[in-house]
């Protein structure tokens, strides 16, 4: 062999191998690698909890269905976090007077309860609390003998929708309490690694009573909590700069009425997306924002979810 075919060789094998390099490259929008996970109750039964998961957080497969069945009580909106320890939990309504509950997996097919936690009967008179009305005798404005006055009891007597939401290495659940009247969001504080010691709720200053599905994402210095207007049954977005408050509501997206649950979760490009209940309709609905929760894209029907979620909890993860 002549030295101009053997160099000519040699530069051929070294283009092959650039190529092969080339090809192996993953594309940007698959190189972070995540993994969504979704846990969610189905329209059938509210006593089960299914799992589902995707790598784009667009098509979902089932991982797991009838992954969890607490041993009393439903499962209802749930929501899930992998903690410090590797493990993952959720919490979820229980229906069952003013308690929530808690499970934990190592792998997110498997679950464990690990109990129910009752909240304490701490918002009897606090703002925005027993929207509900009563008639009581005494002098009304009109002259009659009975008077209005809020439903308030004595303790609580709903909590539901509890949401995770890890900052600075806290971790909180955000839930819905009534005390007679409407919903109103607080917020909890873990005081222990078991997640069955927690602080005493506090509202979040600013959304005020008749909401419920109150979630929370932050982007950058800024909190983002999304919630259900009770009376109108529409997607409200607030803004504040403490996870505590205050809020004020700005203009949120042109998703209709009659939708809650709303999750949202940061897709492998940077956009969010956000995911809604169309309870009436039997659908489950997202829409993607580019500019930081600012505008949406329109709604379309999530694949795999769509017919047979419902009130959603996704997480994202290095896969």
């Amino acid at each position: 062999m002549t030295r101009t075919v053997r160099t000519l060789t040699r530069i051929a094998a070294a283009l092959l191998a650039l190529c092969g390099l080339v090809v192996a490259v993953p594309s940007a929008a698959h190189a972070a690698g995540w993994r969504y996970t979704v846990v969610a109750f189905s329209g059938a039964t509210d006593r089960t909890m299914d799992v589902y998961e995707s790598d784009d957080a667009t098509s979902f497969t089932v991982l797991q269905k009838a992954a969890y069945s607490p041993p009393t009580g439903r499962v209802r909106d749930p929501s899930i976090f992998r903690a410090a320890d590797g493990e993952y939990y959720v919490t979820y309504t229980t229906a069952n007077g003013a308690t929530i509950g808690f499970a934990r997996s190592s792998d997110r097919v498997h679950w464990t309860k690990i109990g129910d936690y009752g909240v304490p009967y701490c918002c009897f008179l606090l703002p925005g609390t027993g929207d509900g009305h009563a008639s009581v005798p005494g002098f009304g404005s009109t002259g009659s003998l009975l008077r209005e006055v809020p439903s308030l009891s004595p303790f609580t007597t709903k909590a539901w929708a509890p949401e995770w939401f890890v900052d600075g290495g806290r971790v909180n659940v955000i839930l819905s309490m009534s005390t007679g009247g409407g919903f109103v969001p607080y917020l909890m504080t873990a005081l222990d690694s078991t997640f069955t010691r927690w602080s005493l709720p506090t509202p979040l200053d600013g959304i005020g009573a008749d909401h419920i599905d109150t979630t929370v994402v932050k982007i950058g210095s800024t909190y983002h909590a999304f919630t259900k207007n009770e009376t109108k049954k529409v997607i409200q977005h607030a803004v504040a700069t403490s996870l505590a408050g205050p809020y004020r509501f700005v203009p949120a997206g042109d998703w209709g009425t009659l939708v809650e649950g709303p999750e949202l979760v940061q897709l492998p490009d940077g956009a969010w997306r956000i995911f809604l209940d169309a309870y009436t309709k039997g659908k489950y609905l997202y829409a993607d924002s580019t500019d930081g929760l600012d505008t949406w894209t329109p709604l379309r029907e999530v694949p795999g979810l769509s017919g047979a979620a419902r009130h959603i909890g996704i997480m994202r993860e290095a896969s």
